[in-house]
C-alpha cells in the first residue's frame, strides 16, 4: 500500500483518503465476522471518550518517537476488553506508524457503515442538548422526508438561539436554504423547512 510519510492535518485530504482505504479493510472483516456494531461502539469510544479528552494519548498515538512496539503496549493496556479484531486492527495500524490515523478511520468507518445500511448521517444543531421527545420529532420528520433510516448526530452549538440546524450531506435546514426551496416551490421540503425554522416551539422546548 503506498502512503504518505506526511502527518495529517484537521483538513488534510491525504488523511481522509487513508483514512477510507483502512476502513474499508476494518469494515469488511467486521461484516464477515458479524462484529461491526460492537467494534464501531469500542472504536466510538476509543475516539469520543479517550482521544478527544486526552492529549497526551493523540500525541503519543501520533509521534514517529515512539516505536511501534511500545504503541502496541499502550493499546493492550488501554483496549484489554475490546473485540480481538478491534485491537489486532490497531496494532497493524501501529507498525505502520499510522495511529495518528485513527479518528479518521472512525469517521470514515461510521460512514461507510451507514451507507451500507442505507441510512442517511444528519447533524442536528441545537442550542441545548435534545430530549427524547425532540430527538423522535427530528427523527420521524427527517425518516418521513428523505425515505431512509436517518441517524442523528447531536451538536450543541450556543449560537443557535431556538429551533435547530440540519445538515444531511450537502443539504442545510436553515432559514437561507428554506428561502431558496419555497422559490422552487417544493411543497414537501419547504413544509418540512418551515416546520424547524417558523414553529421550533414544536421541536424544542421553552
Amino acid at each position: 500500500m503506498s502512503e504518505s510519510v506526511s502527518q495529517p492535518t484537521t483538513l488534510d485530504v491525504g488523511a481522509e483518503q487513508l483514512g477510507k482505504t483502512y476502513a474499508r479493510a476494518l469494515l469488511g472483516v467486521t461484516q464477515a465476522e458479524g462484529s461491526t456494531d460492537q467494534v464501531l461502539s469500542e472504536f466510538n469510544a476509543l475516539c469520543d471518550e479517550g482521544l478527544a479528552y486526552h492529549g497526551q494519548l493523540r500525541a503519543a498515538f501520533a509521534s514517529p518517537r515512539i516505536d511501534s512496539a511500545e504503541k502496541c503496549r499502550v493499546l493492550d493496556r488501554l483496549l484489554a476488553d475490546a473485540h480481538p479484531t478491534l485491537l489486532k486492527f490497531l496494532k497493524v495500524m501501529a507498525g505502520r506508524q499510522r495511529l495518528a490515523y485513527v479518528t479518521a478511520v472512525r469517521d470514515a468507518m461510521v460512514k461507510l457503515h451507514d451507507e451500507a445500511s442505507g441510512r442517511l448521517l444528519a447533524e442536528v444543531r441545537t442550542a441545548v442538548p435534545m430530549d427524547d421527545g425532540l430527538r423522535e420529532a427530528v427523527n420521524q420528520q427527517l425518516n418521513s422526508y428523505f425515505s431512509k433510516t436517518v441517524r442523528l448526530h447531536e451538536v450543541v452549538d450556543p449560537d443557535i438561539i431556538g429551533g435547530l440546524v440540519v445538515r444531511v450531506g450537502d443539504t442545510v435546514f436553515d432559514s437561507s436554504v428554506a428561502s431558496q426551496i419555497n422559490k422552487v416551490g417544493d411543497a414537501a421540503a419547504a413544509g418540512f423547512a418551515r416546520q424547524l425554522l417558523d414553529r421550533p416551539s414544536q421541536f424544542v422546548g421553552g
